[in-house]
């Protein structure tokens, strides 16, 4: 069985023109209490990252995003669960979706009834969540590294801490925040990659210092699950 891993922040998308992509509104209560999903594939527009596919189901129309995949037109896929974002803006895609779905896994037969939650380890996935970088970084005393957080992250959970490092990827107002990877050269067993949630601005290439609480297995729904997030970030 083949499946395409999705993973938020989604990702990993940012702002983008007020252009929409006009599609029937959807009762999406019903829609997504079901357990699973047929479409058929009525439109594919891919971006560098993600994959959006414009799908048929019972009569319905809608668009979801899943990790960038090869699909055409006429093809069927399945689905298990979904998470509804409105007014989406596709900066690659020029487009504002009334609705669009991120699906968390999709593959081109039924899934089965015992698949677990979804966790990052395809090489997909992986990938288009962040390459590591080369970077060399003198890390302040009152930072943690990033390899140093990943190998004692129980020492950590729940804790305000300060990290800095090098933004590498911007996502921004998703779910009412802006979603930052930072990496600083180092890792733990190849964890190299920090995702932080904050209400501040910044963009590729800086190189910050933040400071947040560490949240351990955070499940935002919809499959999207982190190992390891900084939250409520503010930069210093």
């Amino acid at each position: 069985m083949k499946y395409i891993s999705l993973f938020l922040l989604i990702v990993l998308i940012a702002c983008g023109q007020n252009k929409k992509e006009k599609v029937q509104p959807l009762d999406t209560s019903t829609l997504l209490a079901k357990e699973q999903h047929q479409v058929k594939v009525e439109e594919v527009l891919q971006t560098s990252s993600y994959t959006y596919l414009r799908v048929a189901e019972n009569g319905d129309d809608y668009w979801i995003a899943v990790v960038k995949m090869d699909a055409e037109v006429g093809e069927n896929y399945y689905y298990k669960k979904g998470l509804e974002m409105k007014d989406f803006k596709s900066k690659e895609l020029d487009k504002v979706f009334d609705q669009v779905l991120f699906v968390d896994k999709i593959s081109a037969t039924p899934l089965g009834q015992n698949d677990k939650k979804l966790q990052v380890n395809d090489e997909k996935a992986k990938k288009a969540i962040s390459e590591k970088q080369d970077i060399e970084l003198q890390i302040p005393e009152d930072a943690t590294s990033i390899g140093e957080l990943f190998k004692n992250s129980s020492k950590y959970n729940g804790k305000e801490i300060q990290v800095y490092g090098k933004v590498v990827k911007v996502n921004e107002a998703i779910m009412g925040k802006n979603w930052v990877h930072l990496q600083d050269g180092t890792n733990n067993n190849g964890k190299f990659d920090l995702t932080l949630t904050t209400n501040d601005k910044v963009k590729v290439g800086d190189v910050v210092t933040f400071q947040g609480v560490v949240t351990l297995n955070k499940d935002f729904g919809a499959g999207y699950f982190y190992e390891l997030i900084v939250e409520e970030a503010r930069l210093k």
